[in-house]
């Protein structure tokens, strides 16, 4: 079947277009500037490490505070567009700050700020899945998201890769270099959203009322009370806690693994590059599949092959090795992320769309969380690498077991 978007689908993904630039930019050349500077104000390896991490950690725990109850609010009539554009307003200028900032403890209280605001605005914009499609095209347009936004962040990725990384050349100083980078990336941000702050409207909400901040605290203390009734829903939560634990820790140590393994740093940046090519054709062909197999069945091969992926890291040893590596995670990044988006959108009620993905997001936040701290505490307890890494085979296979036992559910 030729699958064609309407214009509000595709308005829709174009913020993954946008806001995936964010993304590339703060797991890649974003760490390598921030230990510029702060071992330009004399912090050692040891604590450039830690107070990067420690921000990390900071912005997690603060977004899966906030997030439920910025989601709850969202849902009320006329809300979600003007909170999902406050969100972005202070994603991109705390991105654009970053860009003026000199001193390491000020740059990571921009930074958390600039996240906080990038991982609020996903909240809102996964929340406007059921606004713009409809359950039957919602795999479709999900993987079509992710696939854009892999492909679309390269494009100012590799404009301040060339600033970052030739700027002597033309007589740009780095500082300039990673201003422009910035300045770059909130530009693309912001341009690839405004056709969906123009025509993105609220089909489901809950009415607004008189103490509207007071009622979504109450929706949000019934959700939460409620949400163990709600078999099917609370059991793939347990379950996507657990697996896209190990996903988002295979994201974000992939680099530092291999850098810790004395692969070539070069290679490691071409190998992220090269995850996110394939990632494009991959995730709209794991959409395309949805239209002939169930949802389940798909999200099932997808965690069944990354819990291959994370068995084969342990025994990764070479650059040939983690080129592979890049290649296999890009094959399933885009399909176990889009339809897990797609499917929880299908199996919650629309009109709390907004408080279901607060939740959605504190288990993909507590998961994020949870996994490089467990990677990095068993790597120092058994003083092995490779035995920290084994801890995401773990998460895949508790990931697996109770996802089959949520779809056995009836919504």
């Amino acid at each position: 079947m030729n699958f064609k978007m309407t214009k509000d689908e595709k308005r829709w993904v174009l913020y993954d277009v946008g806001n995936s630039a964010f993304t590339l930019l703060i797991t890649t050349i974003m760490p390598i500037y921030f230990n510029s500077i702060a071992s330009k104000e004399g912090l050692s390896a040891t604590q450039y490490l830690a107070y990067w991490g420690y921000a990390a950690s900071i912005v997690t725990l603060l977004v899966a505070f906030i997030g439920p109850i910025f989601g709850t609010l969202a849902d009320t009539k006329g809300f979600k567009k003007p909170i999902f554009a406050v969100s972005l307003a202070v994603g991109a200028i705390g991105c654009i700050s970053l860009g003026l900032s000199k001193h390491w403890l000020i740059f990571l209280i921009l930074f958390i700020i600039a996240k906080i605001g990038y991982s609020s605005s996903l909240i809102f914009y996964d929340a406007m899945l059921p606004d713009i499609t409809t359950d039957e095209r919602a795999d479709q347009v999900s993987s079509a998201g992710y696939a854009w936004g892999y492909i679309g962040s390269c494009v100012p990725f590799v404009l301040c890769l060339v600033l970052v990384l030739g700027g002597d050349k033309i007589g740009v100083s780095m500082d300039v270099a990673m201003f422009l980078s910035f300045l770059i990336t909130a530009v693309w941000w912001v341009g690839m959203t405004i056709p969906l702050l123009k025509s993105y409207q609220q089909k489901y909400y809950v009415e607004r009322t008189q103490h509207a901040i007071a009622d979504s605290f109450k929706r949000l203390g019934k959700t939460f009370r409620n949400i163990g009734k709600e078999k099917k829903t609370f059991l793939f939560l347990v379950a996507f806690f657990f697996y896209i634990d190990g996903v988002y820790t295979i994201i974000d140590m992939a680099i530092a693994y291999g850098e810790a393994l004395g692969l070539n740093s070069s290679g490691l940046l071409l190998a992220l590059l090269v995850t996110q090519v394939v990632a494009f054709p991959c995730a709209i062909i794991f959409g395309r599949l949805a239209n002939r197999f169930a949802t389940e069945k798909l999200i099932t091969v997808c965690i069944t092959a990354y819990l291959g992926i994370a068995i084969f890291a342990i025994f990764l040893t070479n650059q040939v090795e983690f080129w592979t590596l890049a290649v296999l995670v890009g094959m399933f990044q885009g399909g176990i992320q889009a339809l897990s988006r797609s499917y929880f959108a299908k199996i919650i009620p629309p009109d709390q769309s907004g408080e279901f993905f607060g939740l959605y997001d504190i288990c993909g936040k507590g998961a994020a969380f949870l996994g490089t701290t467990l990677v990095g505490l068993v790597s120092q307890l058994t003083n092995s690498i490779n035995k920290g890494i084994s801890v995401i085979s773990v998460m895949f296979i508790l990931g697996l077991i109770v996802f089959r036992m949520a779809a056995r559910k009836e919504a």
